[in-house]
């Protein structure tokens, strides 16, 4: 339900965030004002930006800072870690080896995920099974991430209770069987700037990232603070820039919470075009549900008042998959 948005409404989580914990947070008018404000932009734009979530800013730059470091790194270096399907398709990848319906994407990457054990999830878990190859350099490379990794799905946790207070359920609506175990994914993201011959950009408006949504229920963005390259598609179809806020994530709905909320949230369209000179760093976090989890639309007299809406009730990890599959031209 997404509609003519023409910008991102920034919102303050800290009063939420203090008390994301305690069984009366739905009555506190703090969190209530959240509340709606998370309600509405899932409404309207299906992104919001997010300030006040108790990340330290110095974090979220020494993780973009890192990861930088390793793009800088020679290919010969980046490649002892590329993604392989043995390796349940955790990996580096250069640049064109992800596709966007069909067309390479002007980037580069390290996709992680959720460490999948042998037999975790049975059939179904097993194009994902593996582990994360974390570079050995630039230190400290893997202690860091798996921390920042931490923070990321706590603060996902509770922003999804927020959310679901928002689609007329109880703060627990996302815990349980339907995310209480969450799966989560992580892309390191490396746009190359346009260079210029003669002072005429080339490459200009390549693509970085071709427009698509997102898998899951809640993506958290750290973007560099001083390139503006994330473009959204409102209802029109015109493309929103989604310039950095320093300090903030930029936090976007997915597939599946679209399904959770019977489409009153808009799962929306986004790209990526990086226009600027400089290498552009952004690190994505998807939150999602547990991966053997059937999806379909909460029963909450606001979902329901939206009509009889209906959905394939996808099961998450086939949805992931489907996608994994389709998403990358390996060697």
């Amino acid at each position: 339900m997404a509609t003519n948005f023409s910008s991102i409404p920034v919102i303050d989580i800290s009063p939420l965030l203090a008390k994301a914990d305690d069984p009366k947070m739905a009555e506190d008018p703090g969190v209530l004002e959240v509340v709606r404000q998370l309600d509405k932009a899932c409404t309207e734009a299906g992104f919001f930006y997010v300030k006040g979530h108790g990340v330290p800013e110095t974090l979220l730059k020494e993780v973009r800072d890192v990861t930088r470091g390793f793009f800088e790194l020679p290919y010969e270096e980046k490649a002892k870690i590329q993604m392989t399907p043995a390796a349940g398709y955790r990996g580096y990848q250069r640049i064109g080896q992800n596709v966007t319906k069909g067309a390479p994407d002007i980037h580069e990457a390290i996709d992680c995920y959720r460490e999948v054990t042998k037999g975790m999830y049975g059939d179904l878990g097993k194009t994902m099974e593996g582990s994360n190859q974390w570079p050995q350099y630039p230190q400290p490379f893997k202690v860091l991430m798996e921390e920042y990794i931490r923070l990321c799905t706590d603060l996902a946790r509770k922003i999804m209770r927020g959310i679901a207070l928002g689609l007329g359920g109880s703060p627990d609506e996302f815990e349980g069987q339907r995310a209480g175990d969450p799966f989560w994914v992580m892309r390191l993201i490396g746009y190359p700037g346009v260079s210029s011959v003669n002072g005429t950009h080339v490459l200009k408006n390549d693509i970085g990232c071709g427009a698509h949504t997102d898998y899951g229920l809640l993506t958290l963005l750290n973007q560099d603070d001083d390139i503006n390259a994330l473009q959204v598609r409102n209802l029109s179809g015109e493309w929103i820039s989604a310039p950095p806020v320093p300090g903030s994530f930029v936090c976007n709905i997915g597939d599946m919470l679209k399904i959770y909320s019977n489409g009153l949230y808009e799962s929306t369209l986004h790209r990526v075009i990086n226009d600027n000179s400089k290498y552009r760093v952004s690190v994505a976090y998807f939150y999602e549900t547990n991966f053997d989890t059937a999806v379909e639309p909460l029963d909450t007299h606001k979902t329901r008042a939206n009509g009889n809406r209906k959905f394939e009730r996808p099961v998450y990890g086939e949805h992931l998959i489907g996608k994994v599959l389709t998403n990358f031209v390996l060697e």
